[in-house]
């Protein structure tokens, strides 16, 4: 299983060259990637837009949205920004793509979230097609589209992921809630008559040593407030020390996981160093 390194661009209060600072040591450790979240209502750095500014200053890891809010964008616009990207780094962009759980996000987008299951399906569709037909790709580009990852945890989710995907992307949580959905997942592919099975995809929050934990547990209070109680067991699951990150680890390789990308809950500079020695 490969381990990636989530950017503090969605940590409030992260100063823009932690990112570039973050994503070019990532490079030069063992990371297989670079990861963003997405919130448009929030304090934080568009996906996009951060992931450009990785790959100015890298040349080997993959860029990866874990997820992007599809429904919150125009497709064509989304379409062209990704293949752009994905064309600047040398076909190395993993776009994961999800509708969303905060209404605060699409209170202050065009569309207002009404059907947006629908809405990611209709747009996964026109992706492809506009990237089929090269109409959004740079001459340049070393492939004809990135690599389309697809999260979410319904039945609708798990289909929309085995028709128009390459693989999944799942939440958060446990091992045990990772393998529960990869099951569903390989299920769905399967149901398709895909061949093989979907890349499969995790993710977890890290913020090491005991001060940086305390602050990292605000801040997944903070973030997952909208969920009420169950924001309290999501800042139980932080990862604080390198034992948890060991465990954690291994817990989503056993589970079949292909790619687990780590993501801060703080900003500090030592937390790429710290989580480079606690990744097994």
């Amino acid at each position: 299983m490969k381990v990636g390194l989530g950017l503090p661009a969605g940590v409030p209060g992260s100063p823009p060259g932690a990112l570039v600072d973050w994503a070019r040591r990532a490079d030069d450790g063992p990371f297989a990637s670079v990861g963003v979240i997405d919130r448009l209502a929030y304090d934080t750095y568009d996906p996009l837009v951060a992931l450009s500014a990785a790959a100015a200053v890298t040349t080997r890891v993959q860029l990866v949205t874990c997820i992007l809010i599809a429904p919150l964008r125009e497709v064509a616009s989304l379409a062209k920004q990704a293949s752009s990207l994905d064309a600047l780094s040398c076909g190395r962009l993993v776009l994961g793509l999800a509708i969303g759980a905060r209404g605060d996000d699409y209170e202050h987008s065009e569309f207002r979230g009404r059907h947006r299951g629908d809405r990611l399906t209709r747009q996964l569709g026109e992706l492809h097609q506009l990237w089929d037909a090269k109409t959004m790709t740079p001459s340049g580009a070393v492939r004809a589209a990135p690599t389309v990852l697809v999260g979410g945890g319904t039945g609708s989710a798990f289909a929309r992921m085995a028709r128009l995907a390459d693989g999944y992307v799942h939440g958060g949580g446990p091992p045990r809630a990772f393998a529960r959905s990869a099951v569903q997942a390989a299920a769905a592919w399967s149901d398709l008559g895909r061949p093989g099975r979907p890349a499969l995809w995790g993710q977890g929050y890290f913020a090491l040593g005991d001060r940086a934990a305390e602050r990292g547990r605000s801040y997944l209070l903070d973030y997952y407030a909208f969920t009420g109680s169950f924001a309290t067991r999501i800042a139980d699951g932080l990862l604080r020390t390198p034992l948890d990150v060991r465990e954690f680890v291994g817990g989503y390789a056993d589970a079949g996981c292909d790619h687990l990308v780590l993501l801060p809950a703080v900003p500090d500079d030592d937390q790429v160093d710290r989580l480079a020695e606690a990744v097994p």
